[in-house]
């Protein structure tokens, strides 16, 4: 080597990061052209890691502390054999710093709903939002799967992926546990412990640590809340025992009594209007059965007095303008009472 060429060589002798950017997980500190000083002094503060990689394998990891970076001091903690024969003095190595404080008030949400198993409703697509943290926890592990050799690597480019890992971890966690949604609807730390744990295998096997993961807020698509105003309306009606669908369609089927009698053919248009008829009038005498039950036998009143009758009657009679509305709300109810007790 040239006296010239070796007056040019530059050495590094201190390795540390300040932590500068808000954000960063891991950074390479700048090499190119340089070369690691023998007895160089590497500093590692508080809540970081640095790693040491030669031609692209980790060869050491220094915790927090100060040291002093010579043939026969290294390694620290060996990932490769021989590691002091593999350099000579002053020597290169890529050296990496990773920030392993908590990174905290981390957003996540469902962009589109995610589609769920429900032991009540069957499916479910809900959409949720809430809060989670999380920190490196092993470096060599972050280094191989997630960071690789980039310069800076930061939370947002871990986050682009961590969301699609954590939509599809609560689709397979929340199905599986069987809880019903209704119940982690109205308990959102529920929720949120029923998928916390399936979370944190799956940050592990990228060499993070889940912190904390709450769930802030659950909502559904409009028509599975319109069905589920329903359902909380017939169990307020008496209609629901808990935990059974049958209840709900006899309060659907009572409900579609008074409407279908404002319509053009009355009782009889109401199964005509629906694919289902069968199940319909099964579903109707099930409604109507217990109020028979408890109500004495009555007399079986004339075909031309039958409660469907009377209704297209007083329906035809408002139509003509021979009632009022009012008249004819009047009358509905008194039949209506007598129908379905």
């Amino acid at each position: 080597m040239s006296l010239f060429s070796f007056i040019k060589k530059q050495f590094i002798d201190v390795l540390q990061w300040n932590e500068d950017t808000e954000g960063v997980l891991a950074w390479r500190f700048p090499m190119e052209g340089f070369e690691i000083q023998n007895g160089a002094a590497l500093t590692v503060r508080e809540s970081q890691v640095a790693v040491f990689v030669n031609e692209g394998q980790i060869a050491d990891v220094f915790g927090p502390g100060n040291y002093k970076l010579t043939t026969a001091t290294l390694p620290v903690l060996t990932y490769l054999k021989n590691w002091d024969k593999l350099f000579e003095s002053p020597f290169k190595s890529d050296v990496y710093f990773f920030s392993t404080r908590v990174q905290t008030g981390r957003k996540w949400g469902t962009p589109q709903p995610i589609t769920i198993r429900d032991k009540d409703f069957d499916m479910v697509r809900l959409r949720a939002f809430g809060m989670f943290s999380y920190r490196v926890a092993d470096p060599k592990t972050f280094f191989t799967e997630l960071s690789g050799t980039r310069e800076v690597y930061t939370r947002d480019d871990v986050e682009a992926q961590l969301q699609g890992i954590m939509l599809s971890t609560m689709a397979t966690s929340i199905g599986a546990s069987q809880i019903p949604f209704l119940d982690m609807a109205a308990n959102q730390a529920l929720m949120a412990q029923s998928v916390k744990g399936d979370l944190a295998n799956a940050f592990a096997r990228y060499g993070l640590a889940l912190d904390e993961f709450n769930v802030g807020s659950v909502s559904l698509p409009d028509e599975l809340q319109q069905a589920l105003d329903a359902r909380i309306g017939a169990g307020m009606k008496g209609g629901l025992s808990a935990g059974k669908m049958e209840g709900f369609t006899r309060f659907q089927t009572a409900e579609a009594i008074p409407l279908a009698a404002q319509n053009e053919g009355g009782l009889a248009g109401l199964g005509a209007g629906l694919s289902t008829g069968m199940a319909v009038g099964q579903a109707m005498t099930q409604a109507l059965g217990g109020a028979q039950a408890q109500a004495p036998a009555a007399a079986p009143a004339p075909a031309e007095d039958a409660p469907e009758v009377r209704l297209e009657k007083l329906k035809a009679m408002l139509d003509k303008g021979l009632i009022s509305q009012g008249d004819y709300d009047d009358a509905k109810a008194k039949i209506l009472q007598k129908l379905i007790g």
